[in-house]
């Protein structure tokens, strides 16, 4: 019997995101994924060069690749709705859980260990911590490219998601939001020079 599993992840690239937005470019769920999982390995990386920390960068990017799977069964519910308030904040998350689990139930037996602990990542792990400070970044870049064409629609979702980001404890964090993110601004010509 085939596995569906992959078949499955491939169908990240059929769900948009930020759907209650205007958007001038329309992002999928696999660009954000892959914008993610480099995030997370750069600031793991930046974590253990530069302010001694001792994540597995690798590891990080591995979560992020898998840490909106459960999206291709569930969807991208829109932030709004996702934290109207905690009793549909816990359905979702219960939701997410049932998809993740369901997911690798499609796996073949002998590789169900290897995905499910990156599919079903344990949410206390540094390393997936990691991986949520870079899926905020993610949004704060879709924020930033949304402001510098125009689409002031992202204004205030780039104040909120800048404060969260602020208000975080590490240091890597901070460090790329001041060395990367204003190139995310730039054009093309500005980039080259």
């Amino acid at each position: 019997m085939a596995s569906k599993f992959f078949a499955f992840l491939d169908r990240m690239k059929l769900i948009d995101r930020w759907a209650l937005m205007r958007n001038t470019q329309v992002e999928d769920v696999a660009q954000h994924t892959m914008q993610v999982a480099m995030i997370a390995h750069a600031l793991c990386v930046i974590e253990n060069t530069l302010y001694g920390g001792k994540l597995d960068a690798e590891k990080a990017a591995v979560i992020a690749l898998y840490h909106e799977s459960a999206e291709v069964v569930t969807g991208d519910l829109p932030t709004p709705v996702k934290y109207y308030d905690a009793d549909i904040n816990r359905a979702y998350k219960n939701i997410e859980s049932r998809a993740e689990q369901k997911l690798v139930d499609t796996l073949p037996d002998e590789l169900k260990a290897a995905f499910s602990q990156y599919v079903k990542a344990d949410k206390k792990a540094p390393e997936y911590i990691m991986v949520k400070r870079a899926d905020k970044m993610s949004a704060l870049i879709k924020c930033v490219e949304e402001l510098a064409v125009g689409n002031m629609e992202f204004e205030k979702a780039h104040e909120a998601t800048l404060k969260s980001l602020m208000g975080v404890p590490e240091k890597s964090v901070k460090y790329f939001l001041d060395v990367f993110i204003p190139a995310y601004s730039m054009s093309l010509d500005s980039l080259l020079d």
